[in-house]
């Protein structure tokens, strides 16, 4: 088919705008459906042990209080709290010390002298290596369990309102990346015309608005997200200038700094370099902004290369140039996918050549991609059971599974570009298309918008009549362009496979960036083997029970029914219920129980209910120090001398 073909498909007016919308509707679904599935950011420093343990029951008062956990962390004065059975602080108060040595990383407080005896709540709050917040609290009883008084909030660090809008910060820094960084590097490497066009020039400012904006964003919610959670500490000056004194607070700063310079690089890319007409001159000013972009995309960057995943964990001085060589292989494939995108549907002037280029630039990513990417999985991962028994290591295989979707589409893509044809090749195919819209728009255009010849403008027409017929000129040619670009059957197919890819891409992005936001699978596994219960596990609902009895005497058989309500760790209420042979309500002189967890040596714990009415008892505050199997232990007496002590196992928490 010549590229004078007309197209038979729809308006081709309709068509960008159409496809702008489906783009601009697949972005809002997969990044609300992550957003909204992703709650709080997950933690990637883990406790991994405590001493007293979870749970524990130790005869005398522990000195102090020990956390470890499985990678470095950063305290503060108020990291961890020992609360008495009253809410009362149990601990000096003082800033944790920090007890690490060799690999372990360990922080204990010291703990007044003389504690009653009771049940101790233990709160916790720091923030990981890789500058996200991590919060728990635990229980230990000093001599016997007992009621507390202690509320903890159920929220975790990082979450709530501000966890959600720094997480829309977050995914959006990322994406204005991968605009202004792949944008600039399309314009330089692939189509240098591309400097002077207005849509490529919006796409590359935009990436730089949303990087600016998302930084600033994140910069100022840093202390609530990692503290309060409350928004009106964004403005909080002393908080502002913790956050400066941090990893992620320079990381940030730093990123400010070098988008300024960004801004420099954007105004000379578009305004010396678009206006450099002289070939020698463009060369050396190409090669000039390479190199001086090249610093400034990677020191972008490395800011998070310093403050992420890259900067903990094993080989911390390997992984991060190789995190910053993935970032800019990213950059480079997607933002320049989304460049091509733009050429394609917004400019007339992009050809083959350009496009070819384009595909030895994303050939070149990709293998980036893959060298440096085993290399992460292998450190972040780091076992076959990770990959597929962590939330990690499956957003991982999905990761690659769309790279390989991405690989397929662009195959195709590849097969259009070949069969494209430049406007400057097939020149005869473009003047007649030219010619035949001029006589179709000849034959519709008003006579007396017919524009006047330059020497009679001025004297015949006013200056406002000039300007509006210069408009419709432009009109007019805008629409000429676009007839002749549509009318490429070529151009119009690889238009439709490009805006393929950059559905997958948009995906791919948006899984890349949770898995910033998500434990390592290595340090994941690494705290569930070394775990001792640190953290309370999910509630299962209440504990339900029932156990026949018989005391051998007379009225002595029944039923006792037993409700423990939450049923997990922590405060519970008990509720019993005793039933005659009769199924009637019935009342008994005594009624004892006693929890036992014997994989563990604790217990007997007595639980002392009391009477609520006729055959009805009830406990409230009963405390469940750790999850696990737990005998309960139930003794009715019906008489002065007839008694009967049941048991049966249950699991709790």
């Amino acid at each position: 088919m010549s590229a004078t073909a007309p197209y038979a498909g729809p308006s081709p007016i309709r068509r960008p705008v159409a496809a702008a919308a489906l783009l601009a509707a697949l972005v809002s679904l997969v990044f609300g459906l992550l957003l909204a599935g992703a709650g709080p950011a997950s933690a990637h420093a883990a406790l991994t042990g405590s001493d007293p343990q979870d749970g524990a029951v130790v005869d005398t008062a522990p000195k102090e209080v020990t956390l470890s956990f499985s990678e470095a962390i950063a305290v503060g004065d108020d990291s961890i709290r020992v609360l008495d059975p009253s809410g009362k602080r149990a601990d000096t108060e003082a800033e944790p010390r920090d007890l690490s040595e060799g690999g372990t990383v360990r922080y204990g407080v010291t703990l007044h002298s003389g504690l009653p005896d009771g049940t101790y709540t233990v709160a916790w709050q720091a923030i990981s290596a890789d500058s996200h917040p991590i919060s728990g609290a635990f229980t230990f009883s000093i001599g016997a369990p007992s009621e507390t008084t202690v509320a903890l909030s159920s929220q975790e660090a990082g979450g709530g309102p501000v966890g959600v809008v720094y997480d829309i910060a977050r995914y959006a820094a990322y994406s204005g990346f991968v605009l202004l960084v792949g944008g600039s590097a399309f314009v330089l490497v692939c189509w240098r015309g591309g400097a002077s066009a207005l849509p490529m020039q919006r796409l590359v400012v935009r990436g730089w608005l949303t990087l600016t904006a998302a930084t600033l964003v994140m910069l100022l919610l840093r202390n609530p997200y990692t503290g309060s959670g409350k928004f009106a500490d964004a403005f909080d000056l002393a908080g502002l200038q913790s956050v400066l004194d941090t990893k992620p607070g320079a990381a940030l700063v730093s990123r400010l700094l070098l988008l300024g310079a960004a801004a420099l690089f954007i105004a000379v890319l578009f305004g010396t370099y678009a206006r450099r007409e002289d070939e020698q001159e463009r060369k050396d000013l190409t090669f000039g902004l390479a190199v001086g972009g090249g610093v400034v995309a990677a020191g972008i960057a490395a800011t998070w290369a310093m403050s992420e995943h890259a900067s903990t964990g094993i080989q911390a001085s390997i992984a991060m140039p190789v995190d910053v060589a993935h970032l800019l292989a990213v950059a480079a494939w997607l933002g320049g996918l989304a460049s091509l995108l733009v050429a394609l549907y917004r400019t007339p002037d992009i050809g083959s050549a350009s496009v070819r280029r384009f595909s030895a630039v994303a050939f070149g990513s990709v293998v980036v991609l893959a060298a440096t990417g085993i290399y992460q999985s292998w450190r972040q991962v780091g076992s076959w059971s990770a990959l597929t028994g962590t939330r990690y290591g499956q957003l991982l295989i999905l990761k690659v599974a769309l790279i390989a979707v991405l690989l397929a589409v662009a195959w195709f893509s590849r097969r259009w570009t070949g069969r494209l044809t430049d406007t400057a090749v097939a020149s005869s195919g473009v003047e007649v298309a030219s010619s035949r819209a001029d006589e179709e728009d000849a034959a519709t255009e008003p006579e007396n918008t017919a524009p006047a010849a330059p020497d009679e403008a001025s004297d015949d027409v006013a200056p406002e009549r000039a300007a509006q017929l210069a408009r419709q000129r432009a009109v007019l040619t805008a629409t000429k362009k676009k007839r002749i670009r549509d009318a490429d059957p070529e151009r119009s197919g690889l238009r439709r496979s490009v805006l393929a890819e950059a559905a997958v891409a948009v995906v791919l992005l948006a899984v890349t960036t949770m898995l910033t936001s998500t434990e390592p699978g290595r340090t994941e596994e690494e705290a569930a083997g070394g775990a001792t219960a640190a953290t309370a596990p999910a509630a299962d609902g209440p504990v339900n029970l029932s156990m026949p009895f018989d005391t051998g005497g007379r009225n002595g058989k029944g039923t006792v029914r037993i409700d423990l309500d939450p049923g997990r760790t922590g405060s519970n209420d008990l509720h019993v219920w005793i039933d005659g042979s009769d199924g009637e309500p019935m009342d008994v002189p005594e009624l004892k129980l006693a929890l036992t967890l014997e994989s563990k040596d604790i217990g007997p714990l007595p639980v002392v209910p009391d009477r609520l009415a006729e055959g009805h008892w009830t406990a409230s505050g009963v405390q469940i120090p750790m999850a696990g199997d737990w005998k309960v232990d139930v003794t009715v007496r019906t008489s002065d001398i007839d008694q009967v002590t049941i048991d049966k196992n249950a699991k709790i928490g």
